[in-house]
């Protein structure tokens, strides 16, 4: 039997692949702020991280900008953005074999939670989710580490090896190690491989079926 009975799963990148709408949603964004002169390529900058975090750091926007181009992103994404999404190829599958198996499952994301609640119903990953937990709409509780925290405060539970977070990036990885987790970190997402190995996970899954192996053995 696998040694973990509680997994917590990251959604973009995770989960499903939001690229096209996070993309769109940004560009809609910067073009409401007048930013015009950027490579696409520095979008991806936006997969992983709060949103604030992106247009203060990417893009040098002060807090009253940064509130602004937060506000257009949702404008685009709460209309369009939101369903230029997919599974990848195997998450169904994945996610219904250890619900069959009795693994207890949540999600854990930095996306806005009303959004990501959305996503959650529209793809019916709600029959295998227990709790999902996500940003608020401030920003204040925006960092993994805080919103993992939460969700163990929420469903009591206690940091243990045998509960697992899984994601794409080194904000997956470092959330679940400090609040005394295992971690698997997956190499089919947004993040960057040597970033994620220098995080240090205790697993690493190329693909959605390594996910599984190391979920169920």
């Amino acid at each position: 039997m696998s040694k973990f009975t509680h997994i917590i799963f990251d959604l973009d990148g995770t989960l499903t692949d939001n690229t096209r709408g996070i993309g769109n949603s940004i560009k809609y964004a910067l073009k409401q702020m007048h930013i015009d002169n950027y490579s696409v390529d520095i979008l991806e900058q936006f997969i992983g991280p709060p949103l604030q975090w992106g247009f203060k750091n990417v893009f040098g926007m002060n807090d009253r900008n940064t509130e602004l181009a937060v506000g257009y992103f949702r404008e685009y994404y709460a209309e369009k953005g939101l369903f230029e999404n997919e599974p990848y190829p195997g998450i169904q599958e994945l996610l219904e074999e250890l619900n069959n198996s009795g693994k207890k499952m949540y999600i854990a994301t930095a996306k806005y939670e009303k959004y990501a609640q959305k996503i959650m119903e529209h793809f019916e990953f709600d029959k295998y989710i227990i709790q999902l937990n996500g940003a608020d709409y401030s920003g204040r509780k925006a960092t993994k580490t805080t919103i993992i925290a939460n969700l163990l405060e929420v469903q009591k539970l206690v940091a243990s090896n045998e509960i697992v977070m899984v994601g794409d990036t080194v904000y997956d990885i470092e959330g679940g190690k400090e609040n005394g987790l295992s971690t698997i970190a997956v190499n089919y997402g947004f993040g960057k491989e040597p970033d994620l190995q220098k995080a240090g996970p205790n697993f690493f899954a190329e693909n959605v079926e390594e996910l599984y192996e190391i979920l169920t053995t």
